[in-house]
């Protein structure tokens, strides 16, 4: 690597660490301001931190490679994620802004669905806890695993006889800056870091398509069509299963428990509207830019007679051969940028899961503040080096990590969101039958291979049935069962 490259990785290290510490000092006296930041957040800050903590590693590494791959029928994925935000954003986030706080000021989205169903209150949290805490320690895994193929393609041989290969270099280097300012500065760090991220990756999906299309050696938009039959065809090869396992990425949104949180936190009801269109806005500008990576990055390598063996770090290659150094720095911080954003995020999300509903449920109900925020500092640390162990395999996919972990969320908690917060009638037992039976067909499916090769058509994404079996099941046992008490405020 070049000083350059260097110069500017190690700034983007120290600033990411200079935020956790201001962090730390403004707001890690209490549970509320370490796990939601005192619900104080600017909407531009609510919106690019939902942002980034979405937009993980898999869109500079996984949507660019499956475009580079495949081409332009691998778009679906990212059309069907821009209407699903949109949705949550518009359906999800004013309700549970506003029901949070009536329903005992809850601080996590396990607390408040036992707020909401108060006869099956431990049964929800635990469940769902424990949902989120096995599938939040894959899903930093796949962020860890694109931190190791990052130090893989930029720092081949660094380490020459030590013993210590690129890979785990680029996972411990990684997961030990996102520990040091996640378990200093709690949320209100982890939500600064992911709006300064956000503008990073933002400025990097701008500027390398355009270079690798129009600068000195790219290739002209003519040589896209020679790649190969069908590259710019949107619809080339696709099957029916194949579009509706793709756009139905955009149904893991409501159930995803790292963006939503950030509703939770926006600091008024009226600022939901504008955090939105930002929001919105800005991953608009993102999508297109990785799109345009991968494709762009396809036509790049053939014209020029390259060789990429793991289409996935398309991203890197570029960077590393088109621009100055330092330029290269800013970029590949962009990439860590992506990746640690999202890992941050949910190593917080399942921190406030086991402190608030393991720790202080079953095992200190009187624990201070300060102990209360120790303990989620220590369970961070543990989530963390759980996917460590399991992101230690350097053959690992990142989309294939990802898609995983998306699916389980967004079945197991994505009716139960939407339902809870727009359904009188749903019950508490409701709540657990959707939890259970979301999370277990997602399981099953995958354990029976069913999802296998969803991106070329030959399967379908577990979302599918694992989300309408959810949804099923919350709908029939509510009505089977007694109605609440106390109903959702209406909207």
């Amino acid at each position: 690597m070049q000083t350059g490259t260097l110069v500017s990785l190690a700034a983007y290290f120290i600033l990411m660490l200079g935020i956790g510490l201001y962090a730390w000092r403004k707001s890690t006296d209490t549970s509320e301001a370490y796990l939601l930041g005192g619900r104080q957040l600017h909407p531009a800050v609510a919106a690019l931190s939902a942002g980034a903590s979405d937009m993980s590693g898999w869109l500079l590494l996984g949507l660019p490679g499956a475009l580079y791959a495949a081409g332009l029928v691998e778009a679906w994925i990212g059309i069907g994620l821009f209407v699903g935000a949109l949705v949550n954003w518009i359906v999800v986030a004013p309700r549970l802004r506003k029901q949070t706080v009536q329903y005992g000021n809850a601080l996590t989205i396990p607390e408040f669905l036992a707020n909401r169903f108060p006869d099956q209150a431990t049964a929800l949290r635990v469940v769902s806890a424990i949902i989120i805490v096995v599938f939040f320690t894959v899903y930093t895994a796949a962020g860890l695993v694109g931190g190791g193929k990052l130090f893989v393609t930029s720092f081949a041989g660094l380490f020459g006889d030590t013993g210590m290969s690129d890979y785990m270099f680029g996972i411990l280097l990684t997961a030990g800056v996102v520990l040091a300012y996640t378990m200093v500065g709690g949320f209100l760090a982890v939500s600064l870091t992911d709006f300064v991220q956000g503008c990073i990756m933002v400025v990097a999906l701008v500027i390398m398509p355009l270079v690798v299309m129009f600068g000195p050696g790219g290739s002209a938009g003519e040589s896209l069509t020679q790649v190969q039959p069908g590259f710019l065809d949107i619809g080339y090869g696709l099957t029916f299963l194949g579009f509706l396992s793709a756009v139905t990425w955009g149904l893991g949104y409501f159930g995803q428990p790292h963006i939503i949180v950030r509703f939770m936190a926006v600091r008024s009801l009226k600022d939901v509207a504008v955090a939105r269109n930002i929001g919105m806005g800005w991953m608009f500008v993102c999508l297109i830019g990785a799109i345009g990576v991968g494709l762009a990055g396809r036509a790049y390598v053939a014209r020029n007679g390259l060789a990429v063996e793991d289409p996935e770090t398309i991203f890197i290659v570029l960077a590393n051969l088109l621009f100055h150094p330092l330029v290269t720095g800013f970029l590949l911080a962009a990439l860590l940028a992506a990746i640690m954003s999202t890992i941050s995020s949910q190593l917080l999300v399942s921190s406030s899961s086991l402190t608030e509903d393991f720790y202080r449920l079953f095992l200190r109900k009187k624990a201070s503040e300060r102990e209360i925020v120790n303990v989620g500092r220590a369970a961070v640390l543990l989530v963390a080096l759980a996917a460590m162990v399991i992101a230690s395999d350097p053959e690992s996919k990142v989309l294939g990590l990802v898609s995983n972990a998306w699916a389980g969320f967004g079945a197991a908690f994505g009716p139960l969101i939407i339902l809870s917060l727009t359904w009188n009638r749903m019950t508490g037992a409701g709540a657990v039958a959707g939890l259970v039976v979301g999370a277990g067909v997602v399981g099953l499916w995958i354990a029976m291979g069913w999802n296998a090769g969803f991106l070329g058509g030959e399967g379908i994404y577990e979302i599918i049935p694992g989300f309408i079996a959810a949804w099923l099941a919350i709908w029939g046992v509510s009505l089977a069962t007694v109605p609440p008490q106390r109903a959702v405020p209406a909207e």
